[in-house]
């Protein structure tokens, strides 16, 4: 009640810091504070439902992933619709209100790519013409990183941004949490990159794997016995396929010659590919 008092108009974060602080102390913490929370965005004060975003968005950036894990179920997802929704309170919902519900719901979608429920929100809402455009969001915004972060994270392992982030979190000039900002964007994106480029990588693996085990039964059929038509079919297939691999494991070591352990499964999943083609040529030759 303090933390979102109408009659302050300016915000009281103290309280806000030790509702926070509630809210990590206790098992069920999330779960009631977005009960709470959501009785307010829907109060049909202004003021009110204002200070009660913005203590939702503090406890978004400081209260972690059992926080994020209750945010994103429909349960409270609904309640913030429901601001929106001309059905519900969105014929009263004052439009600075509703615009910054919506700026929060979209602000979701881009740091929390990974939760479904958030996206189909935020999708239909657009369907249904009660979202129009995406909101552009400010500059001075800090927005919390994708929970959990990566392990090896461009802030765990580069000591002097880790150094400057935290200067400018502190800061309380407009221009240094811009900055911050950008910091946090740009590293967020450095890291989505990495993790699409081991994506790729655990893939083409796990194919080349996957080929050379199937030509290695054939090739050891063949040796027992003269192929059949369907095996030598199977076995063109699976070759053809195995050497448009090779380019995909020539750039794949590329991509990850900074990295020794991946780089040598790449080239062992190479070995193993140009050891099975060639076994395949052999037999072709004497068939």
């Amino acid at each position: 009640d303090e933390a979102t008092d109408p009659s302050i108009p300016e915000e009281n974060w103290e309280c806000i810091q030790r509702f926070c602080d509630q809210v990590n102390a206790d098992t069920e913490g999330p779960l009631f504070a977005l009960r709470l929370l959501a009785h307010k965005i829907q109060s049909p004060q202004e003021g009110e439902a204002l200070h009660a975003l913005t203590v939702l968005e503090t406890c978004v950036n400081n209260c972690g992933d059992r926080f994020h894990s209750e945010m994103a179920k429909f349960r409270f997802l609904n309640e913030l619709i429901k601001v929106l929704s001309p059905k519900y309170y969105g014929i009263w919902s004052s439009e600075k209100v509703k615009s910054r519900v919506t700026e929060v719901i979209f602000s979701w979608t881009v740091w929390f790519p990974q939760e479904v429920k958030i996206q189909d929100a935020y999708q239909m809402l657009k369907k249904q013409g009660i979202v129009k455009e995406d909101p552009k969001l400010p500059e001075d915004k800090i927005l919390p990183p994708p929970s959990p972060r990566p392990q090896n994270s461009i802030f765990d392992t580069d000591e002097e941004k880790s150094k400057l982030l935290a200067r400018l979190l502190k800061s309380s000039h407009p221009e240094d949490l811009q900055a911050a900002n950008r910091l946090i964007q740009s590293a967020i994106k450095e890291e989505q990159e990495k993790s699409a480029q081991v994506s790729r990588r655990v893939k083409t693996i796990s194919e080349v794997s996957e080929n050379v085990k199937h030509m290695d039964e054939l090739l050891e059929n063949c040796r027992k016995h003269d192929f059949s038509p369907a095996e030598q079919e199977t076995l063109q297939a699976l070759a053809r396929r195995c050497e448009k691999l090779r380019p995909l494991l020539f750039r794949l070591a590329s991509e990850a010659v900074a990295d020794e352990e991946a780089l040598a499964e790449i080239l062992q999943a190479n070995d193993e590919l140009s050891r099975v083609l060639g076994q395949y040529r052999q037999v072709v030759t004497s068939q």
